[in-house]
């Protein structure tokens, strides 16, 4: 009997926790549809067992709650055979009174859990979720597993992802690299700028040229020639190259174009602006021809209204803009891309892969990466030695104390109640069942906007 269809506004998103629920009493099966949906879960009801272990296996990515007096096929021996295709798929039994001798040799044999029915929701889903959580973590470990034995991808894997930015960003730089166009990257402090440009470079017709990248907060006024167009060499040796003469028919890319000290900006745009250069030592100038790219973490428009970048060399750089998002915005790749750069560390200094765990998941979901990429590597590589420190705690070892672990918590729920109802404030209260005054509360002491979650 197909089970009554559940109102849509009872239905969770489709990356709510998964319950594969079976039971035969039609009657039981519907009520226990609606219980769990309005509780958050997604729920894929079934009156035959034997319909049910379709699909079941290693790659499952939720639970099993099964009742467990059914004709034909009862819940102890679904358990049973469940575990011998994965013996980490957690199945919850619904057992009566009668049924408990049973149910405890069921868990001794590898089931995760037993329920007396009737059975309180609140009870039903807090195992549920522990479950769930369990499950997770299973999955992400075998796909870290996986990854490792996978080759590493060529290009880097900060550009991937599945989130509607990064798809934004990926369309945007295959069109730009093919164009040829000059483009200057906004991005906020760690947000992949350098691997943009790289992109455009390597998917771009100058793929096969000179990509030289200047680093321009770092440049030094008293060897801006020197670097730029080269030096005549020490006695007996050749010409030393300048990194304008390198890019020849390339790519320059000026990394850092809004912290250029304000003496050096007229200098270097003077440069990029000839077609040609005469380096020290050179018996004639030299052709200049070359793609530019820049990037910035402000907007150079706004800079050179306010004095602080030449106008002209503002008008020169922006013609095409393309901006980074912060990770902040492209939440949903964070599993992926963690998994990715935690392989790839542990590949390149030969070191064990360690297993995903809770403290690891909770600072994945939770925290706000001020710092982007950069700041994520860095957590990786603390992760990768085994240094990576637990939410709530200082950074120095120290385990973070029982009310640190709480609140981490709590404000990890608020984000994925808010991922989960793309920003909607008063969904978002509904689910986490919390009154107006107490949800706001508790978005002020987290720090946490709900507009940072919207599409």
């Amino acid at each position: 009997m197909t089970p009554p269809e559940t109102p849509p506004e009872t239905r969770p998103e489709t990356d709510a926790p998964l319950v594969r629920l079976i039971d035969d009493d039609p009657d039981l099966l519907a009520a226990q549809i609606q219980s769990l949906r309005r509780a958050g879960f997604r729920v894929e009801p079934f009156a035959d067992p034997r319909a049910a272990l379709e699909g079941l296996g290693p790659d499952y990515p939720g639970v099993v709650l099964s009742d467990v007096r059914m004709p034909g096929l009862d819940g102890f021996e679904l358990q049973r055979l469940l575990a011998g295709r994965d013996p980490d798929l957690p199945v919850i039994l619904l057992t009566g009174h009668g049924d408990v001798p049973m149910a405890v040799a069921a868990l001794k044999a590898g089931a995760w859990d037993f329920l007396t029915k009737p059975v309180a929701r609140d009870e039903l889903t807090a195992a549920l979720r522990r479950a769930t959580a369990a499950r997770a973590l299973v999955i992400e470990n075998r796909a870290l597993r996986q990854l490792a034995r996978e080759a590493p991808p060529p290009a880097d894997p900060v550009l991937d992802g599945d989130s509607a930015p990064m798809r934004h960003l990926r369309a945007a730089i295959g069109r730009l690299a093919e164009s040829g166009a000059e483009v200057l990257i906004l991005g906020p402090a760690g947000s992949g700028k350098s691997a943009v440009a790289e992109a455009l470079h390597r998917d771009g017709p100058l793929r096969a040229r000179p990509f030289v990248t200047i680093d321009c907060p770092t440049l030094d006024p008293a060897r801006f020639e020197a670097e730029m167009l080269g030096s005549p060499g020490a006695a007996g040796q050749g010409r030393v190259q300048g990194r304008l003469e390198r890019a020849h028919r390339g790519t320059l890319y000026l990394s850092g174009i809004d912290r250029l000290a304000p003496v050096l900006q007229p200098r270097l745009l003077a440069l990029i602006e000839a077609s040609e250069i005469w380096p020290p030592g050179a018996a004639a100038a030299r052709p200049l021809d070359l793609r530019l790219l820049a990037s910035s973490r402000e907007d150079l428009g706004r800079m050179a209204e306010e004095g602080r970048l030449l106008p002209d060399l503002h008008y020169r750089l922006s013609g095409v803009a393309l901006s980074v998002p912060p990770l902040a915005a492209r939440r949903e790749d964070l599993p992926a891309l963690f998994r990715r750069l935690l392989v790839d560390t542990c590949t390149r200094g030969g070191l064990p892969l360690p297993q995903m765990t809770v403290a690891v998941r909770a600072r994945l979901a939770g925290h706000g990466w001020p710092g982007n990429l950069r700041e994520l590597r860095q957590f990786v590589e603390a992760t990768a030695l085994g240094l990576a420190p637990l939410p709530g705690g200082d950074g120095d070892g120290t385990p973070p104390g029982l009310g640190d672990l709480v609140a981490d918590y709590e404000a990890e729920l608020i984000r994925e109640a808010l991922r989960l109802s793309s920003g909607n404030a008063s969904r978002a209260m509904e689910r986490l069942k919390l009154p107006r005054k107490t949800f706001y509360d508790k978005l002020t002491r987290h720090g946490i906007r709900a507009a940072d979650f919207r599409d």
